[in-house]
């Protein structure tokens, strides 16, 4: 084993699980942490095959850790390259000079283009710990960021990753501002929108904190993880792609603010629409439609605050030549009635195979949205997208575009179906008058999903739906018992997830 050099701690693979976060054990007696005056929870530099990653710094006096080691997070394991116990050189970490900016931010001061740059950058490049991430998600939430900060961080996140550049004058996106269960539109969209000939990249998320993303549910049904020179191909062959956003690279720096937006529970207007907006820009979109669900237990709870953030995303997208247009649409329930990875990939395929009796919903907000772009490309006139898109439904040329697209990315998969299950079934008579979009949500995630991609909760109601005593509501769904008792756990403490009177 090669010996270790000055300032060197052989590295050893802890199995710790810290998310995105980078953290490092040392023995605080040992020489490196005394010739570099560490201390602990500061930040250090990590070099190792080329690679550097920025860590926080943990320190034991027992016998953890030797004295020649340094104990690492899977995410710095990982982030290094390492395949065994290399040495790996430490150093404490260099100041962080972006953070001046985050605290100009907090006292009022804005947020121009290059201190927005400068803070994306270190973002990007791991320099800043969650503590200081966090007080720069708490900076843009108080004061609010403004139209033109907004557009500086936009820029910014648009400029650290990897762009897209494609051929045809014209390219198609959408984007769901997110706090609804179920509403898998996407899909069906993407289907089609290029069924008309149109060009549309879609890149989507996987779930942070809710039950499913477009990307977790598609996995069900095809390959997602597709790097750019394969998404490229995807879309030149079939006009239309459904990758996950991380495999390809754009706005590295997204993932990192929104896992604290989560952890925070804040909702900042300014970084979603950032986030957003420079995804869209990355993916070399022009025109591009905005789903914001309204509703009392969605993201947005009120028109006044919808409409403000309608205003905001027309503004920033204005200064980056991208046509947007938003669409208020009913929040107040979960849209389709799977809530889960391979419930919600039934539906779409339900919806593709015009079998949309109890999926109406979906199916016909999926064809306002793709009428929608349909209208913004000129093929058809204003109001008559709607109707012009649900043609592509009913005579099978969707279904057959999207199978097309499936098949460019690897071939087309069957979704999981859950072993075990259990109905809910309503205490008394009476019609449904609410549902609980983020307790549902709950729900489906305790039953497994998305990790156990066949778990989540299929939905038996709708508002304004009478019911009987004994009916059920919805039907728990997971690969393991114990996924079902503890959602039952949940659901036995929380009476009002559907709410009947």
């Amino acid at each position: 084993m090669k010996p270790l050099g000055l300032n060197e701690l052989r590295a050893r693979q802890l199995g710790l699980l810290t998310h995105d976060e980078a953290v490092a054990f040392i023995r605080s007696d040992s020489d490196v942490s005394k010739s570099e005056g560490l201390s602990p929870h500061g930040r250090i530099k990590l070099q190792c095959n080329g690679a550097t990653v920025y860590a926080s710094l943990y320190q034991v006096t027992s016998d953890l850790i030797d004295h020649n080691e340094i104990g690492l997070s899977e995410y710095a394991w990982t982030k290094l390259g390492l395949t065994g116990p290399q040495p790996v050189t430490v150093s404490s970490a260099p100041p962080l000079q972006s953070m001046t900016h985050v605290r100009a931010k907090m006292f009022g001061e804005a947020l121009s283009t290059e201190p927005a740059a400068e803070i994306v950058r270190d973002i990007v490049a791991g320099r800043f710990s969650d503590i200081q991430l966090s007080s720069f998600v708490a900076a843009c939430a108080s004061p609010v960021l403004t139209a033109a900060e907004t557009i500086a961080m936009t820029k910014a996140m648009v400029e650290t990753g990897k762009r897209l550049v494609w051929p045809a004058g014209k390219i198609y996106d959408k984007h769901c501002i997110g706090g609804l269960p179920g509403n898998r539109t996407t899909p069906i969209v993407v289907a089609i929108v290029t069924c008309f000939g149109l060009t549309m990249p879609k890149t989507s998320s996987r779930a942070i904190t809710s039950p499913a993303g477009t990307a977790d549910t598609m996995e069900t049904l095809t390959n997602v993880a597709m790097d750019m020179a394969a998404m490229r191909r995807v879309v030149e062959t079939t006009g239309g792609c459904f990758v996950w956003g991380d495999s390809v690279g754009f706005s590295p720096a997204d993932t990192s603010v929104i896992r604290i937006e989560r952890a925070l529970n804040l909702d900042v207007d300014g970084l979603l629409v950032a986030s957003v907006l420079s995804k869209k820009i990355a993916a070399g979109a022009t025109h591009v439609v905005i789903d914001m669900p309204v509703g009392p237990t969605a993201k947005m709870r009120n028109l006044a605050s919808a409409a403000h953030l309608s205003d905001l995303f027309r503004q920033v997208a204005g200064a980056f030549d991208l046509e947007v247009r938003t669409i208020i649409t009913d929040g107040r329930q979960p849209v389709g009635r799977g809530i889960g990875p391979a419930l919600e990939a039934e539906d779409i395929l339900s919806v593709l195979d015009t079998q949309p009796h109890e999926l109406s919903d979906l199916a016909e907000k999926s064809c306002v949205l793709a009428g929608a772009l349909l209208e913004m490309a000129g093929i058809c006139a204003e109001g008559a997208g709607a109707d012009l898109a649900g043609t592509a439904l009913r005579d099978g040329r969707a279904r057959r575009k999207f199978e097309e697209i499936c098949t460019a990315q690897g071939g087309f998969k069957t979704p999981p179906v859950a072993q075990f299950s259990r109905p809910i079934r309503a205490v008394r008579s009476g019609r449904v008058i609410s549902m609980n979009n983020r307790m549902i949500a709950r729900v489906a995630k305790l039953a497994g999903a998305p990790d156990d991609a066949s778990a989540g909760v299929r939905l038996a109601v709708r508002l304004g739906d009478r019911v009987k005593q004994g009916d059920t509501l919805f039907t728990l769904v997971s690969g393991t018992r114990g996924k079902i008792a503890y959602a039952m756990n949940y659901v036995a403490e929380s009476p009002f997830i559907v709410e009947i009177s």
